[in-house]
């Protein structure tokens, strides 16, 4: 609730919100879901070399305490991962509600800023929820806006994963089943982006 009692303080209306005020958040916040997502990555390198140390040992002492160890770093990996999906949707709100401001200045009119304080609240526990995922909190989010499918087509946003991304996460499947060879899931996933990026120079 921090994020949004900065955002929507008592001073200021969310109407009142500069573009700037609100890049500065977003910056912030950007940088604060990167650093969470390093720190898993780190994580998640330790845990394989524990795993590796404790397949390497016979001594049932060293295995205990190797396997202590990697408990440990697993829930720690799964703290993190409540982070970082606390700052992906944080992260998103930011980016929606510059959104709708940038489109309200340039006369637009998609979204809107009058949010009552029941919809605050609700956004606001929708964040706290871990059970609700990044894709479910952006159509949520969304709704409240009244952003529907334009969002999506908002450059602006850059946090809904599109067709491209979701492609690229099938691919990684696909890898981690062993069907599909690491050199072709590479090239299936360059097409997809310039696939995208083709489709998108057509339209301008």
């Amino acid at each position: 609730m921090a994020l949004l009692d900065k955002i929507f303080g008592r001073n200021k209306t969310l109407s009142d919100l500069s573009r700037t005020e609100l890049r500065k958040e977003e910056i912030l916040l950007t940088k604060q879901r990167d650093k969470v997502f390093k720190k898993i990555e780190t994580i998640a390198t330790d845990k394989q070399k524990i795993f590796q140390q404790g397949k390497g040992q016979k001594s049932p002492e060293l295995r205990r305490a190797l396997a202590m160890q990697f408990e440990m770093k697993t829930q720690e990996q799964m703290l993190s991962a409540r982070e970082l999906n606390l700052r992906s949707k944080e992260l998103m709100t930011v980016s929606r509600l510059r959104m709708i401001k940038e489109n309200s200045d340039n006369g637009r009119g998609k979204g809107r800023l009058n949010l009552t304080d029941k919809d605050v609240a609700r956004i606001g526990a929708w964040i706290a929820d871990d059970a609700i995922s990044q894709d479910a909190y952006t159509q949520r989010l969304n709704t409240i806006l009244d952003l529907g499918a334009e969002a999506d087509k908002e450059a602006a946003s850059g946090e809904t994963l599109g067709q491209p991304g979701q492609e690229l996460l099938n691919i990684w499947n696909e890898l981690d089943r062993g069907n599909m060879k690491e050199d072709r899931a590479f090239d299936e996933a360059d097409k997809a982006i310039r696939r995208k990026n083709a489709s998108l120079e057509k339209e301008m």
